[in-house]
């Protein structure tokens, strides 16, 4: 999902957000980190804020998605090309893919692209070659590949994407029989949700984000804009690291941030997990405790690595992650309609939240009901 971007300079940004939120009841949350004996100035984004963080963070949430389609065409090969296979959210989906097409008796194979351009059309070039029944563009931009992309099509063959483009569904340009994702405006606005629930309406808050990346600018200021709407939470700075350049920057970013704002810094959110992979040391450096603030959220992906933080309490709170297995199995279902000369599903998961109180111990989302869904859905 993150090829190598071109770096851009660092800011930093002072911005205290005023808003005119409409009154209403006062609230507050537990374990909320800077609830002190006043009112909040957003009290009806606080509430909303606080029933829509409930309602993703449920784990039991019945199934949404489809219950009726094609029963299951038989015989058909499908090759996987994976950006990278070392990115967790890529080979997640890529296992799910394989899960759910051995229950139809159909043959995948994934070829990885070592997430370097020359090694993506490669893999592309080498997925056509095998003459299979569909490819799956697995966590990159189909525009780095418009050759290898064109001579698919000349072949016949559908195209379905995951995180291939910036919005769910199917798409004309470019042309991808689905694309599989979550709904980047959701994600954000729920990651922002969090932290003005857990804050009471108060907080402090700093932004990660990659501008080089414009899926990942628009994810960050979707979040800014939500947070905009509550008064009494200040952003205190927007930072512009790149993904390729977190491990060397964030650090010495998140050691200058403690200087500058000290216990003002009571939240964070990024646009992915990493972030916090590299903002730990310097937080513990500066005598932080895993478990308290700043409360951080990763808007996206949900890693192995960010749930074994939210596990341990280990500078970093919360994720949205993706249902990776199920949106494999959701791909092998949108394949099953393209060959049976039917419409994509058009089903879009929805955007849930991880905690060390929901997350059960595991190190990714794995959702009820869909399994069981497209076996009923193939088996007619």
């Amino acid at each position: 999902m993150h090829p190598t971007r071109k770096a851009t300079a660092a800011a930093v940004t002072f911005l205290v957000l005023a808003t005119a939120a409409a009154g209403c009841d006062s609230g507050s949350t537990t374990n909320a980190s800077t609830v002190g004996s006043r009112e909040p100035g957003c009290p009806a984004v606080l509430e909303e804020a606080k029933q829509a963080v409930k309602e993703a963070e449920d784990i039991n949430a019945p199934w949404g998605g489809p219950t009726t389609g094609p029963e299951a065409v038989s015989g058909k090969t499908i090759a996987y090309v994976a950006q990278t296979m070392t990115n967790p959210g890529v080979s997640g989906v890529a296992r799910g893919v394989q899960e759910a097409a051995k229950v139809l008796g159909w043959d995948v194979r994934t070829i990885d692209g070592q997430g370097t351009p020359a090694g993506i059309r490669k893999a592309f070039a080498e997925a056509i070659d095998l003459k299979p029944s569909g490819i799956v563009i697995g966590g990159f931009d189909p525009k780095s590949v418009t050759k290898q992309v064109e001579r698919a099509e000349a072949a016949g063959i559908p195209l379905i994407g995951w995180h291939a483009a910036a919005a769910p569904g199917p798409s004309k340009d470019p042309k991808l029989f689905s694309n599989v994702t979550t709904r980047v405006e959701e994600v954000a606005e729920i990651s922002a949700d969090w932290i003005i629930a857990r804050s009471g309406g108060r907080a402090g808050v700093v932004l990660f984000t990659d501008a080089s990346i414009p899926f990942a600018k628009r994810k960050s200021d979707l979040i800014k804009k939500k947070l905009a709407t509550c008064s009494d939470v200040e952003l205190l700075s927007y930072e512009d690291i790149p993904i390729p350049e977190a491990n060397s920057r964030t650090v010495d970013k998140v050691s200058s941030l403690q200087s500058r704002f000290g216990d003002r810094w009571t939240y964070s959110a990024a646009i992915n997990d990493l972030y916090f992979d590299h903002a730990a040391p310097a937080l513990r450096a500066a005598g932080h405790k895993g478990d308290g603030a700043p409360f951080n959220i990763g808007a996206g992906d949900g890693d192995p690595s960010a749930f074994e933080r939210i596990n341990g309490k280990q500078f970093q709170s919360a994720t949205v992650p993706e249902p990776l297995s199920e949106q494999g199995w959701q791909i092998i279902d949108e394949f099953n309609r393209a060959f049976a000369g039917e419409p994509a599903s058009g089903y879009v998961a929805p955007v849930h939240i991880t905690t060390a109180d929901n997350s059960g111990g595991a190190l990714s989302w794995d959702s009820e009901g869909y399994r069981q869904a497209y076996r009923k859905i193939w088996d007619k």
